[in-house]
């Protein structure tokens, strides 16, 4: 299947990823750190994941579903998810960017499962 194809392509790029890996540099935000990474291997990076996205909107139409709008309410879903944790912590005093990844995916499971029983 293409997807697995796709998803073998971008871990073998990944591999040359400088260390520690691919990860943000600052703490507990997605994306609130840049790592350094050679130009080639962005490109690279940049066209696999790419052509993953491009398989995900084939799969999605291929379902009958519109991938935007799938892409949207994961957006929306996310966003409440991140909010809560951000209330959570606002509560304890603290701000995501002063605490562990470990609590950040505590707190996340705990959005998710007050997501689930509401």
């Amino acid at each position: 299947m293409k997807l697995g194809e796709e998803t073998a392509e971008l871990r073998q790029h990944l591999q040359e990823f400088p260390a520690p890996g691919p990860r943000p540099e600052g703490r507990g935000m997605a994306g609130s750190g840049r790592q350094t990474v050679p130009e080639d291997l962005r490109i690279r990076l940049e066209e696999e994941v790419g052509d993953l996205f491009f398989v995900l909107v084939n799969i999605a139409r291929y379902l009958g579903l519109d991938p935007e709008s799938a892409l949207r309410k994961t957006n929306r879903k996310f966003r409440r998810r991140f909010q809560w944790m951000e209330q959570r912590l606002r509560e304890n005093g603290t701000a995501p960017e002063r605490t562990s990844m470990d609590e950040l995916e505590s707190l996340w499971q705990q959005a998710k499962q007050q997501e689930r029983q509401s």
